[in-house]
């Protein structure tokens, strides 16, 4: 089964207290890397929001954004310096018999100083917080899968038509590679001819055109390049991660091929090699999305 690397995933949980946020979003990445941005008072539940994530994806780089939202998210309390009010009462009424001023204090005067009554925020921390972020980070990453699996879908199909593509061409490479010896041995002979007198030495013939076969033989490169194409559909059925294996088997396709590019003393069979080479890049640029 195929799955993309690159997703997207959104969920919403609430409750009467409050309300939480999450999106995911995952690239390609060599390995598995994850980016939590969350209020830290979730810190404490970061293993498990990796944990589910891990259930889920494999391979790639995963950034998760949760925010949370309503009354239940933090925790309100007043907070009143009993002592600076003693004092700061104190100084009022010693200033008022000291220089006669009149007035009184008012409760409004007390309330409007930050230094003597204030609001004090903290993060709640609670179990039915931590519920509602698991559950909204399962179904974001569910939605996150489905994407992927969608996506992989259509990775699977193009990868398939390239891999036709070059099976196609490398058949025809092997029809047409026994074809090399023969014009080799009709233009050796024909040369032999200009430069004896039409007369051909069979014995070194037969040496020059052995020689040249062993060096120009390719199929043995043509079973092994068979032999990891058939892998490479194999494990595009395959469960869990198989984004690597398929760009190890891309990279010995690729060096089987510039074997067969490197052993071509013929034009069609060199212009072959280059669209397969060129295929197997696509090939490559492909797998790199791959989980």
């Amino acid at each position: 089964m195929v799955f993309s690397m690159t997703g997207f995933g959104r969920a919403r949980a609430e409750s009467e207290s409050c309300t939480v946020n999450v999106e995911i979003k995952t690239v390609n990445h060599r390995f598995s890397e994850f980016n939590i941005r969350m209020p830290r008072q979730l810190l404490k539940i970061e293993d498990k929001i990796k944990k589910t994530l891990n259930q889920h994806i494999r391979r790639g780089r995963i950034e998760v954004y949760i925010s949370l939202e309503g009354q239940g998210v933090v925790s309100r309390k007043l907070q009143v310096d009993w002592n600076l009010i003693e004092e700061y009462f104190q100084f009022i009424k010693q200033a008022q018999n000291k220089y006669g001023i009149e007035g009184s204090v008012k409760l409004i005067d007390l309330l409007g100083r930050t230094d003597l009554v204030h609001i004090e925020e903290s993060e709640a921390e609670n179990e039915q917080l931590d519920g509602l972020v698991l559950a909204a980070v399962e179904e974001a990453v569910t939605l996150l899968k489905k994407m992927r699996l969608a996506e992989g879908a259509e990775l699977k199909k193009d990868l398939l038509d390239i891999i036709a593509q070059v099976e196609f061409l490398l058949a025809e490479l092997q029809k047409f590679a026994p074809a090399v010896i023969q014009l080799y041995k009709d233009r050796l002979t024909k040369r032999m001819q200009e430069f004896a007198n039409g007369q051909v030495d069979e014995t070194r013939l037969v040496t020059e055109v052995a020689v040249f076969s062993e060096k120009a033989d390719i199929n043995e490169e043509i079973t092994r390049l068979k032999s990891h194409i058939g892998q490479f559909v194999q494990t595009l059925n395959e469960d869990g991660a198989i984004g690597r294996k398929l760009d190890f088997l891309v990279q010995e396709m690729n060096r089987e091929t510039n074997t067969i590019g490197s052993k071509a003393n013929d034009a069609t069979i060199a212009k072959n090699v280059v669209e397969i080479k060129s295929l197997l890049e696509k090939l490559k640029e492909q797998v790199q999305n791959i989980e």
